[in-house]
């Protein structure tokens, strides 16, 4: 989605419907009867949660991994099919491509080389990258710029819509270098600062900093600066154009616009890189987003001025890597959504981490614009506004989440 992620799309449904149930899910017809949720029997909105999974695989999903966590306990979930030609039960513990959820793992790459001495975020991109930005960019554009969708860059080359010509270009690789070159060639969108704007681009520049500071690869970095320290075992970066998603996992299905559901799950995603190539899982992207907010990965002053703050720019929702939304019930939820065709996923947390969300969805239509029914029910029923009876606040957690 150009400006707004598909969770802020579906806590905009959130804010809407207050306690109303989401709309009902068109019948699927699968060549088999669809196997049973497999879900915890606790924990916070239990009965919510598993029927707002029951059913996949469906029109919009043919699997979903769910993990709810914080004060009030934790509750796991798994639906639908590892395959749509088998219909063996989904893996609870498969890996999927985690799309933009990557860019917060690669935002608190930035904000430790920033602790470390290594990285000013005031000072221009041009610092670390000489010669990245033609004569057209009169004002210089920071490095706080690139984390919080604020340089004024425009969009660089794709390889078409992923439900067109981009599934008939899945095998072909874009680098990196290849799209940043022909987005700056484009001269700037806007004035650096002015305002923000959702997009790839920034991210992508942000990896060629990385490797340009620490004179390595991204994904040696990123291993040894997030994953191993946090015990991410299950996560990795492709090698290069590698199309396969190596180890367990559920295979992810695009809805294309001839009407065919095609297999998505090999795909070339060298061009999205620092910006949404990880491979992960549910457990480890949870372990992930506590570690972060308990200041684990980002130094504590860094990540709250920096990831736990909206930036400083006209009409912001979005901080150093994450977005805000709050809730009705006075929370506020830091979160990051992330898509790759075949594969919705989001990572959301309160910031005293007395709520925690990741899910993984098989969705039909991960890039769509509109939000899916089966991630728009996930969400109201992990926050409570599907359950009959929904909790209390904890007493050890505030309502704001502060």
């Amino acid at each position: 989605m150009p400006t707004r992620t598909r969770l802020a799309v579906a806590l905009a449904s959130v804010l809407a419907l207050g306690m109303a149930a989401g709309p009902a899910v068109a019948a699927a017809s699968p060549a088999a009867a669809p196997p049973a949720a497999r879900c915890d029997t606790t924990g916070p909105h239990h009965t919510a949660l598993c029927e707002a999974i029951s059913g996949l695989p469906n029109d919009d999903a043919t699997a979903a991994l769910v993990r709810v966590g914080g004060a009030e306990g934790a509750w796991r979930g798994t639906a639908g099919v590892r395959d749509l030609r088998t219909n063996r039960p989904a893996l609870e513990n498969g890996r999927f491509r985690a799309g933009s959820t990557t860019k917060v793992v690669t935002a608190a790459m930035v904000l430790q080389l920033a602790a470390e001495g290594r990285v000013d975020l005031d000072e221009n991109v041009e610092t670390y990258l000489p010669g990245l930005l033609p004569d057209a960019f009169t004002k210089p554009v920071t490095v706080r710029h690139l984390l919080t969708y604020s340089s004024g860059l425009k969009p660089g080359k794709g390889l078409g819509p992923v439900n067109g010509e981009g599934y008939d270009n899945r095998y072909v690789t874009l680098t990196p270098e290849e799209v940043v070159a022909s987005s700056v060639a484009q001269g700037p969108a806007f004035d650096p600062g002015d305002q923000q704007k959702y997009q790839n681009i920034d991210y992508t520049v942000l990896g060629l900093l990385i490797e340009r500071v620490t004179r390595d690869s991204y994904e040696h970095q990123a291993y040894v600066r997030v994953l191993k320290p946090v015990g991410m075992r299950d996560t990795s970066f492709p090698g290069g154009p590698d199309p396969r998603i190596h180890g367990p996992h559920n295979r992810g299905y695009q809805l294309l616009a001839d009407g065919r559901l095609a297999d998505a799950t090999e795909w070339n995603m060298s061009d999205r890189w620092a910006v949404g190539d990880m491979i992960s899982t549910t457990e480890d992207l949870e372990k992930f987003l506590v570690a972060l907010f308990r200041a684990e990965v980002v130094p504590q002053p860094l990540l709250k001025k920096e990831m736990l703050t909206v930036a400083d720019v006209p009409g912001a929702k979005m901080s150093a890597g994450l977005a805000l939304e709050e809730l009705p019930d006075g929370r506020k939820l830091w979160f990051k959504s992330g898509a790759r065709p075949g594969y919705s996923t989001a990572i959301g947390a309160t910031e005293d981490l007395c709520f925690t969300l990741v899910y993984s969805v098989n969705a039909t239509d991960a890039k769509s614009e509109e939000v899916n029914p089966v991630t728009d029910r996930i969400v109201q029923a992990a926050l409570g506004y599907r359950d009959k009876k929904p909790s209390p606040p904890h007493p050890n957690c505030s309502s704001n989440g502060t």
